[in-house]
């Protein structure tokens, strides 16, 4: 049986602090979503999510769109761009408009989500979203699509994310740059979202925690919908430079010991277990790690705590955003934690215990042609961005009022308008 056809290509770039990543993913006339190529490379030019070299940051986004393209077999003018920090914050707002208890109809709709439009208060900052979560029926929650149902009063939730304009708009730049249109800015935590929680999940409510290498997202969805979202300015580099600065050594040998050698959980073994600082291909002629052996090793011990220690201090914090937002109690969900710096061998079990309720590592779900070693938590913003762009979610700022008011003028007065326009415009 012959393949279906591609109707539609999508593009996505996720510029993060530790790596700039890109994805095409094609949609077929059957529905159906495949990878067609992905790609990444170290970043450059970024720091906790913010633009700091315009040329830098720039030249990595249109290596790394090249790597996904090539891979691909196809090129993409426009891309869906990832937005982890610029001060990201989520607000809910409730909007209801009487109905008088006849059937609703698309207009109906419309007029709602108009008048939610109008409602919403940027304070200055830049609207990334405004997107209806669900409707409510004479206050009834949890109504996908009222059209066609009776009711008093029609209401609708809606969800607005904010961020600051200077850095978002600096990184749309970076992205046109790159000769590269920009289709929108994601905020991660929506796309991670999407890539990471069922349907199931973001109804009955759940804690999503993106850690990124500068940058931690903490969001909670609860009611199919994100009610709030912390950034946190600290990730899984911090702790690769406190590996680096404890035993002396260069922030790549850090990261690999962190990545190869490291672990959230202590074992009993671990003070008997010598571990290398320099790789394979490593030149032996860097530094000696402080407290290493004649063949530059150190105990694994001593490499656990570190981690262990900072992995505390993210932890406590994630718990301080989690009870800020009202995540607490048993009821209040599962925690599940995402990003590169979920990776961390042990991860989970360490947050379960330290935040007190079950956890999960989160990754994007299967998908035809997504190679294996972008099948990880590190890359499911990347995937999201894309689930995200095929889903296509409505943005009320692009709805607008399907009819307009019309005047109606007697002769007279149709005259005197009529040689009032000759003699403004001839």
């Amino acid at each position: 049986m012959a393949d279906a056809r591609i109707t539609k290509v999508f593009g996505a770039v996720n510029p993060g602090s530790f790596r700039i990543s890109a994805m095409i993913m094609g949609q077929t006339e059957n529905g159906d979503l495949q990878v067609l190529g992905s790609g990444h490379r170290a970043s450059q030019g970024i720091k906790r999510g913010y633009i700091t070299d315009m040329q830098a940051a720039t030249y990595s986004i249109r290596d790394a769109v090249e790597r996904a393209e090539k891979n691909a077999g196809v090129s993409v003018q426009s891309v869906w761009v990832g937005c982890a920090g610029a001060g990201l914050t989520s607000r809910v707002s409730k909007v209801e408009i009487d109905i008088g208890g006849r059937r609703i109809e698309e207009e109906d709709i419309e007029q709602l989500l108009v008048a939610a439009r109008d409602t919403i208060q940027p304070d200055g900052r830049m609207v990334l979203h405004a997107q209806p979560a669900h409707y409510t029926l004479d206050g009834a929650h949890g109504v996908a699509n009222p059209k066609g149902l009776h009711a008093e009063r029609l209401g609708v939730d809606i969800h607005v994310m904010l961020a600051d304009g200077a850095p978002v708009r600096n990184l749309t730049e970076a992205v046109q740059n790159a000769h590269l249109d920009v289709e929108a800015v994601v905020a991660t935590p929506l796309a991670a979202g999407h890539a990471c929680l069922s349907d199931e999940e973001r109804e009955l409510g759940c804690a999503l925690v993106e850690i990124g290498g500068d940058v931690t997202n903490v969001a909670v969805y609860a009611g199919g919908m994100l009610l709030g979202l912390r950034a946190l300015p600290m990730g899984s580099t911090d702790i690769t430079d406190a590996i680096a600065s404890a035993f002396g050594i260069r922030r790549f040998q850090a990261e690999r010991l962190k990545c190869v050698s490291g672990s959230a959980i202590a074992s009993p073994t671990d003070h008997r277990e010598m571990i290398p600082v320099n790789g394979p291909g490593d030149d032996h002629s860097g530094p000696v790690a402080r407290g290493a052996d004649e063949s530059n090793r150190i105990p694994r011990a001593e490499l656990v705590s570190i981690v262990t220690q900072n992995l505390s201090q993210l932890t406590d914090e994630i718990g301080r955003a989690l009870k800020s937002m009202g995540f607490t109690g048993v009821g209040s969900g599962q925690v599940v934690l995402t990003g590169g710096g979920a990776e961390l061998a042990g991860f989970a079990e360490f947050a379960q215990s330290a935040l007190g309720r079950p956890v999960r590592i989160g990754r994007a779900p299967s998908l035809t042609g997504l190679p294996e070693a972008h099948a990880t938590p590190g890359f499911a913003s990347l995937a999201g961005l894309c689930l995200y762009a095929a889903d296509d979610p409505i943005d009320i700022r692009a709805i607008g009022q399907r009819y307009q008011t019309a005047t109606r003028y007697s002769g007279e007065e149709t005259v005197t308008r009529l040689f009032r326009a000759l003699r403004d415009y001839f």
